[in-house]
């Protein structure tokens, strides 16, 4: 109870702060521009700034060595994610233009708006580089995987019941270049060659960081003010939606875990804990314009990001005392 009770707390200033987004959104303090212009804030000064001071004040070349089970960790993990995720539908025969959007949110996770805010409030910053494998291979899961699926699972037309035809969607390696992982790279460059960073730039640079956790937090709220929560229905679909992104995702990443233990011996505790909180991150801020991209089912898309982020400030205290 008593880990129950302490992860409540870590996560309470996240609630309280998405709420404020929403309150401001409500009121219009925050018109319905703000979120775009936050958005860009965040993806192309904040973050970058807040993960390359991280990643200086926190990883050692040493450590960086040390990374590759981390990597193989969560590349693993997400493959398995998929495949568990082409079974359920399957099994449950979900219907066209879901398909590629239950894939998604089985595998991947918001770990910009709420993943790296959150694993702050719960790990500090000693957990920054597992969370930054995590980070990546979230990028590269969503931006040269499961996209693909999105675009050629559109809905089908109203007129005949058959489908749309597929979107075609090249590969774009400037998706897989994000600038928040801009900046991881290029603070590899820092830490590699030991290039020392002025402090008067890595001052500034921390300043901007710090804008990262109540930017993204309101933004979040933001969202589910625009979305409308009174839109918010539980059908069958979203049910198994959630239950892949809450449950069967972060037992895909315990049983990865447990196996890698097996083989390699003891992980470190702030890799497992980061890597299982992050599996049960909520679903993407984008999988709507992904949706609406692709001609898949919009409402379903927006559906699952409502509840999947409303639902995580139950699921995580449950999370966190389970793995203790």
């Amino acid at each position: 109870m008593s880990v129950f009770l302490t992860s409540l707390q870590n996560v309470l200033p996240i609630i309280l702060i998405i709420v404020l987004g929403y309150i401001l959104r409500k009121i219009n303090w925050l018109n319905e521009t703000f979120a775009g212009q936050a958005s860009k804030l965040i993806m192309n000064v904040a973050l970058p700034a807040s993960i390359f001071v991280a990643v200086l004040k926190n990883l050692s070349l040493n450590q960086l060595l040390q990374l590759g089970p981390s990597v193989l960790i969560a590349a693993v993990s997400f493959a398995l994610s998929y495949v568990a995720g082409f079974l359920v539908i399957n099994v449950f025969r979900v219907q066209p233009g879901r398909r590629g959007l239950m894939l998604n949110t089985f595998a991947n996770a918001n770990t910009i708006f709420i993943g790296m805010p959150l694993n702050l409030a719960l790990f500090g910053e000693h957990a920054v580089p597992y969370f930054l494998v995590y980070y990546i291979m979230n990028t590269i899961s969503t931006w040269a995987i499961g996209i693909f699926f999105i675009y050629g699972d559109p809905l089908p037309t109203e007129n005949d019941g058959e489908k749309n035809s597929a979107v075609e969607h090249k590969f774009n390696i400037s998706k897989l270049l994000p600038p928040p992982l801009i900046g991881f790279l290029v603070a590899l460059v820092f830490l590699v060659f030991s290039i020392p960073v002025p402090a008067v730039l890595n001052t500034g640079l921390t300043y901007l960081g710090n804008l990262v956790t109540p930017l993204s937090l309101i933004y979040i709220g933001i969202i589910l003010q625009e979305t409308g929560l009174s839109s918010i229905r539980i059908d069958r679909d979203t049910a198994v939606t959630l239950i892949g992104k809450f449950v069967i995702a972060p037992l895909i990443m315990v049983g990865v875990i447990t196996a890698f233990t097996g083989v390699f011996g003891a992980q470190n505790v702030l890799e497992t804990r980061t890597f299982i909180i992050q599996a049960a991150v909520p679903a993407l801020t984008v999988l709507p314009i992904l949706a609406n991209e692709g001609k898949a089912d919009v409402k379903f898309a927006t559906n699952v990001v409502a509840t999947s982020t409303v639902l995580f400030a139950i699921v995580i205290p449950i999370v966190m005392t389970i793995i203790g």
